[in-house]
């Protein structure tokens, strides 16, 4: 039985969905904040923290920013989720814009589900204790306010350059500082595969009746 592009991107989308999911529940309930995991030397580490901000790490101010940011995030997904749905109308539409644009659209859900849900159902990580999922005392946040669980670290070069090296000598590199999730991959390279494969595809004009 040969499946309907729509049933493909919906079983894309939750198989996604249920990785990035799976992922951060293990961690957040496994370890502490600051805690980390040598997968391959020092090079990729399993490193637990949470942000209140966008992907990366990356902050958006206090509390109107946090909510901003997941509304923000709930009107992405929406608008992606109905333009995905007019291009699987469309047979001519190439199968791989359907998947990189779900990728992305995965990706931001994800994060979606941590600042909607997570500080209802999870107790506060801290530095000495794990949280734990729907603690009798309840959640340490609100709806729409929870932070959004990250853990993939690779701190592949990290090191201090010697005192004689021009302008950065005896100062500490650190190459790629960042800490990420499965669905902040899932955004990137939703993008870079769009950006690299099918940039023509959204570089052609569409005519009148299109728009």
């Amino acid at each position: 039985m040969k499946l309907s592009k729509g049933v493909k991107i919906t079983f894309f989308v939750v198989l996604l969905l249920v990785v990035d999911q799976i992922i951060k529940i293990l961690v957040k309930t496994n370890m502490t904040i600051g805690e980390s995991i040598h997968v391959f030397g020092d090079w990729f580490q399993i490193y637990f923290i949470e942000n209140n901000g966008m992907a990366f790490g990356m902050q958006l101010g206090g509390s109107i920013g946090k909510f901003l940011l997941s509304i923000l995030r709930v009107v992405l997904v929406v608008a992606i989720f109905f333009y995905i749905k007019k291009l699987l109308k469309k047979p001519e539409t190439p199968t791989g814009v359907l998947f990189g644009l779900a990728a992305i659209m995965c990706g931001a859900f994800g994060n979606i589900i941590d600042s909607l849900f997570y500080g209802m159902i999870f107790s506060e990580s801290t530095f000495t204790q794990v949280a734990q999922l729907f603690p009798p005392e309840g959640g340490y946040s609100s709806f729409l306010f929870g932070k959004v669980v990250d853990m993939f670290y690779f701190p592949i070069i990290d090191t201090t350059l010697p005192d004689w090296f021009p302008i950065w000598g005896g100062k500490d590199i650190l190459f790629f500082r960042p800490i990420f999730n499965f669905a902040d991959s899932c955004i990137t390279c939703g993008a870079f595969y769009l950006g690299i494969f099918h940039w023509k595809y959204f570089s052609t004009p569409v005519s009148k009746e299109e728009k």
